[in-house]
C-alpha cells in the first residue's frame, strides 16, 4: 500500500469512471461467513479491553437528532463530548493525561451555533447534518444553502444524505454529480456522505454507491441517517471497508468511516474497531479515519471502565449521554 506519511487530510476526488463501478462484484455469502465469525475469533480482556474502550470513546460522533431538541439538551451533550468519562474512572486507568474527548458532537443546522459557542477552548468539532436529513429529498438548491449556512456558523464537518434513487436506478453519474456539488459546498469542512445502505437493496449497489461518493471527493462514507429500518450492520460494513482499501490502493488517498444507528454496547464498537484493525489496518484506528454515530454508545462505554477501574457496576442513568 501506498506510504502514509504526509497524506493530504482531505479526499479531491477522482473524475467519474463507470470502469470501476462495473466492475464491482459482492460475494454475499462470503461477507456474511466473514462478520459471523469475527467476534468468536478474536477477544480482549482486562486493560487491553479497557484500551480498545477508551479508543471507541474517542472515535464517537455524540449525536443528539431529536424533534425536541433544545438549546440546554445541546450544551449538557458538548459538556458530556468534552469530558466524556468521569475523572475518578480515568485516574484508576492511569489515563487522565491522555485529554480524552469524543471525535465530533453531530447535531441539526439549527443547533450548530449553540454548539460551536459550548465547545469552545475545547478540540471537539461540530458536525451537522444537511441536505434535507434525513430523507434529502429537499430541492437541491435548498440543500446546497443548508449546506454554507451551516459550515458559515462554524460546523468543521457536514453529515450529507445522498437521494437513494440514484442507487436505486443505477444513475451513478447523477449520484456523482450530485455529491461532488455538496463537496464544493462544504468547502472547508470535511464531508461524511451518509449512504442510507438499509433502502438500497443489496450489498452490490451498496459497494457501487460507496465507491462513487469516494470518486466525488467524499472524506468519509457512512452507513445510516440512523433513522432508517436497518442501519449500521457488519455486513454492510465490511462491504464499505473494502471499498475504502480499494479506493486506496487504486488512489493513494484515505477515506474515513462511520457506521451509525443501532451501535449502542461497548461489544458491538469492539467488533466494528476489529473489523478496521483486520481489514484497514491502525492508520484507520482514529477519529480522523473512523467514528461510531452513536447516542446511547458512551454510556455503556463507560460503565464498562468503570468495572474496570473499581470492579463493579453502576446503574445506566449515572452515565447519561448529557
Amino acid at each position: 500500500m501506498t506510504d502514509l506519511t504526509n497524506h493530504p487530510h482531505e479526499n479531491p476526488g477522482t473524475p467519474f469512471n463507470p470502469d470501476w463501478i462495473d466492475s464491482l462484484r459482492v460475494n454475499k455469502s462470503a461477507i456474511e461467513r466473514r462478520t459471523s465469525s469475527l467476534m468468536t475469533r478474536r477477544t480482549v480482556k482486562k486493560e487491553w479491553q479497557s484500551a480498545w474502550h477508551l479508543k471507541a470513546v474517542s472515535c464517537i460522533d455524540l449525536t443528539s437528532l431529536s424533534g425536541d431538541d433544545t438549546p440546554g439538551r445541546v450544551k449538557r451533550l458538548c459538556g458530556k463530548a468534552a469530558n466524556p468519562v468521569r475523572p475518578d474512572i480515568l485516574e484508576a486507568l492511569g489515563a487522565s493525561a491522555m485529554g480524552l474527548t469524543t471525535g465530533a458532537v453531530c447535531v441539526y443546522h439549527e443547533m450548530v451555533p449553540t454548539a460551536v459557542a459550548a465547545l469552545k477552548g475545547t478540540s471537539v468539532p461540530v458536525a451537522a447534518v444537511s441536505t434535507g436529513f434525513p430523507a434529502g429529498l429537499a430541492p437541491v438548491e435548498t440543500r446546497l444553502e443548508e449546506i454554507q449556512r451551516s459550515v458559515a456558523a462554524g460546523a468543521s464537518e457536514i453529515d450529507i444524505v445522498i437521494t437513494r434513487a440514484h442507487v436505486l436506478t443505477g444513475n451513478w453519474q447523477a449520484l456523482y454529480d450530485e455529491v461532488k456539488a455538496f463537496r464544493a459546498a462544504s468547502g472547508p469542512a470535511r464531508m461524511k456522505s451518509i449512504l442510507a445502505t438499509g433502502e438500497h437493496g443489496n450489498l452490490a449497489q451498496v459497494a457501487k454507491a460507496s465507491m462513487v461518493a469516494m470518486m466525488a471527493g467524499s472524506d468519509f462514507i457512512k452507513t445510516s441517517t440512523g433513522m432508517e429500518g436497518v442501519n449500521a450492520t457488519l455486513p454492510v460494513s465490511l462491504v464499505m471497508i473494502r471499498q475504502i482499501r480499494d479506493y486506496f490502493e487504486r488512489t493513494g488517498i484515505m477515506v474515513g468511516y462511520k457506521p451509525a444507528g443501532g451501535i449502542k454496547t461497548a461489544k458491538d464498537s469492539l467488533a466494528y474497531l476489529t473489523l478496521i484493525k483486520e481489514e484497514l489496518g491502525r492508520d484507520w484506528l482514529d477519529p480522523k479515519w473512523f467514528r461510531f454515530g452513536a447516542s446511547s454508545l458512551l454510556g455503556d462505554l463507560e460503565r464498562q471502565l468503570e468495572y474496570h477501574a473499581f470492579g463493579r457496576y453502576s446503574a445506566n442513568y449515572r452515565h447519561a449521554a448529557g
